[in-house]
């Protein structure tokens, strides 16, 4: 076998191949450089009797005879290495276990999307190849049977010939190709690149392949289409360039389904990021504008929201936009930078939406409104309405669509989407898409308006429970705090209170119902009311708790709640301290010491079963009882020892009043806004000259 070099193969082949690759069945196999088969079609097949599931992934030298010499196929490899071409014989091995003489034909070529090289080989049986050689009929047959469109065309990029499938593609017969350029006979596609290829492989006698053509042709005037184009040059005997082979494959239906594909892929990412980034919190204006930034720019330009004013204001939903509405604009994207959001309605002000303006009944029947070419017809139709359509179709707006914010079947507001790019209208499917975002960030904010809801109505059961007058006996003075969590969840069941009995003694009470929201407070302000009876009957602190436990017994869901109560005489200084799993009493002596009374801890309200005990001691005149929730001391980070050690340490320091004290306690214990409820209750008991032991008041 002979190794031929480059330059003389592409001359042979365009000399010999009208002999051999025209009317014989032509194996198509494609190689990497080193030589692993990588395509394998059914002339293959029908070739050498192999699947492509039998040989793809394997070197091709494993396909030549046993006892075949392999110099050609170490060639080959090398020929792809150093860019040169081989043709010659070589004998295979068929499957039904035969040896099988084939002419081949090898060319490298650069892999489009890989890198490296590609090498083509063109097989066909030896014999039969040498039967027909040199017959002009094969070409001729090539050029009319191909299903692809095949062109020649001189070193003047002017069509010399093309074959019918070509003919098909451009709709226009061979008489209108002949001595004229591409740019000449179809306008309507991107012919000055096509030609800029063509000079590419004129110039640089390497084949250009897939070269995309798109537009529009008289073969379908009325739809774009995409092709593939590759082309080889032509050379004469001494290797100059006589022209040009052109090849072209329609790959409309295929690029669409790569283009549907990929948008799919887009806008489930973008449906994925929304889900992450929309309702982070409970918050009606940063869900807003969590919805217009995901949208920005992967759906649209610009977007704004708008939300009921009556929802935005905390009242309740009204009838949403059936018969016009007002609404409170809450977010934009882009904020900055964007002369569309700037042509547009601030954030914060309100917009009314007449009743019988379009997309105000469009919306009112809970669909979007959609304007897919805004365009001066549209802005007419708005004009009665608003100067501001008017304003966006000058700012390149060419295509708008407002999407309800669609909650349990109610309109709570909308979002408007804005498209100023040429990339095209809004189509059905992003329509769809726009609806995914608006329905996501609708559900969010209506958890929001509930909780928030639900929070207020908490917060004003909570306070209305508390004691709004507190009137100890003579000899004690008191000072108390009460401070919600930052976290509308966290509205709970803390409470204080001080009940002044008819010997002069008073019962300082705190508790916390385990728990928040609604059902927190209103078992916290029954609990309240059911200690202020309790305690002026003169029971014992024990038995107070045990008609505490009864009454959270009675309730259909099970509560826990925790509990402190002291009955203090200031007369003598003598206190009863009661515990029911609440966190220890401070007293502050009047000589400035600090201390956490020792007491039995129990276990919380509603465990049942527990046997409550109390703890009797007796305090100096001047002394302070500083009681607390487990707000006050209870923290995520930090050890809850050394919490009421920073308690003791803070108590320690003098202060010039009660007031002043409670203060200290929350602004040094509670820096930053509060994980729960703290309520705190501190009271001085008998003497004392107004101020806090060791203090200056």
């Amino acid at each position: 076998m002979q190794q031929v070099p480059f330059d003389e193969v592409t001359t042979n082949a365009a000399r010999d191949a009208g002999g051999w690759l025209g009317a014989l069945p032509v194996a198509v196999v494609a190689t990497s450089s080193e030589g692993t088969i990588v395509r394998w079609d059914h002339a293959a097949e029908d070739l050498l009797g192999y699947t492509p599931h039998e040989v793809l992934g394997r070197h091709i030298a494993d396909l030549l005879h046993p006892g075949a010499d392999r110099v050609l196929g170490r060639s080959l490899w090398e020929g792809a290495a150093t860019g040169s071409g081989v043709m010659g014989v070589v004998t295979a091995w068929h499957r039904e276990g035969r040896p099988l003489d084939m002419e081949i034909w090898a060319c490298p070529v650069p892999a489009r999307h890989r890198g490296g090289t590609t090498v083509l080989v063109f097989a066909a049986e030896a014999e039969a190849a040498r039967r027909i050689r040199g017959s002009s009929a094969v070409w001729d047959g090539l050029f009319s049977r191909s299903p692809v469109g095949i062109a020649i065309l001189d070193t003047q990029l002017r069509f010399l010939r093309v074959n019918p499938a070509l003919e098909e593609m451009n709709g226009l017969p061979q008489a209108a190709h002949i001595g004229r350029r591409l740019v000449e006979i179809l306008p309507d596609v991107n012919a000055a690149d096509m030609e800029r290829s063509m000079r590419r492989a004129l110039e640089e006698g390497r084949p250009v392949v897939d070269s995309r053509r798109t537009g529009r042709t008289p073969a379908d005037p009325d739809h774009d289409h995409v092709w593939s184009g590759s082309y080889v040059r032509l050379e004469d005997t001494d290797g100059r360039p006589i022209g040009l082979a052109a090849t072209l494959i329609d790959i409309t239906a295929q690029q669409q389904a790569q283009m549907a594909a990929e948008k799919g892929r887009r806008h489930l990412a973008l449906v994925n990021e929304a889900t992450l980034k929309i309702g982070t919190s409970l918050d009606l204006e940063r869900t807003a504008q969590e919805l217009a930034d995901v949208a920005v720019p992967d759906l649209a330009d610009a977007v704004t929201v708008d939300v009921l004013d009556s929802l935005a204001a905390g009242g309740e939903l009204g009838a949403g936009l059936v018969g016009g509405a007002t609404l409170r604009r809450l977010a934009k994207a882009p904020l900055t930078g964007s002369p569309v959001t700037a042509a547009l309605v601030p954030l914060g002000r309100t917009l009314t939406f007449p009743s019988g303006a379009p997309y105000t009944r469009a919306l009112g029947a809970c669909r979007p409104f959609v304007v897919a070419d805004f365009d001066e017809q549209a802005v007419a139709a708005a004009a009665g309405h608003s100067d501001t359509p008017a304003e966006l179709l000058r700012l390149g707006v060419h295509s708008f669509m407002m999407t309800p914010l669609l909650a349990r079947g109610v309109v709570l507001g909308m979002a408007s989407f804005y498209r100023t790019r040429p990339v095209g209208p809004f189509t059905e499917d992003e329509v769809a898409l726009a609806g995914e975002l608006a329905a996501r960030a609708a559900v969010c904010v209506d958890n929001a308006r509930l909780y928030r809801r639900e929070h207020d109505t908490a917060a004003v059961l909570q306070r209305s429970m508390l004691p709004q007058h507190i009137t100890p006996p003579p000899g004690i003075e008191v000072a108390h705090r009460y401070l919600p969590a930052s976290d509308v969840n966290e509205v709970g069941g803390d409470w204080y209170d001080v009940i002044a009995l008819d010997d002069g003694r008073a019962v300082l009470v705190i508790g916390d119902v385990m728990g928040h929201g609604t059902a927190a407070a209103a078992v916290m302000g029954r609990l309240s009311a059911s200690v202020r009876a309790l305690a002026r009957l003169d029971l014992a602190p024990e038995d107070v708790l045990y008609q505490l436990e009864a009454a959270l017994h009675d309730l259909a869901e099970p509560m826990l709640a925790t509990f402190l109560s002291i009955v203090v005489d200031p007369a003598t200084g003598r206190c009863r301290v009661t515990r029911a799993g609440h966190p220890p009493p401070a007293a502050v002596f009047p000589d400035g010491t600090v201390r956490l009374l020792e007491s039995t801890p129990g276990l919380p309200l509603g465990v049942g079963g527990i046997r409550f005990t109390s703890t009797d001691v007796t305090l100096p005149a001047g002394s302070l009882l500083v009681l607390y929730t487990d707000g006050l001391v209870e923290a995520r980070s930090s050890d809850i020892d050394a919490r009421l050690s920073e308690l003791t340490d803070l108590l320690a320091e003098p202060v010039p009043s009660l007031p002043a004290l409670c203060d200290r306690l929350l602004t040094h214990l509670v820096p930053a806004s509060a994980d729960d409820d703290i309520a705190l209750l501190v009271a001085r008991v008998g003497g004392g000259d107004g101020g806090v032991p060791g203090g200056t008041g």
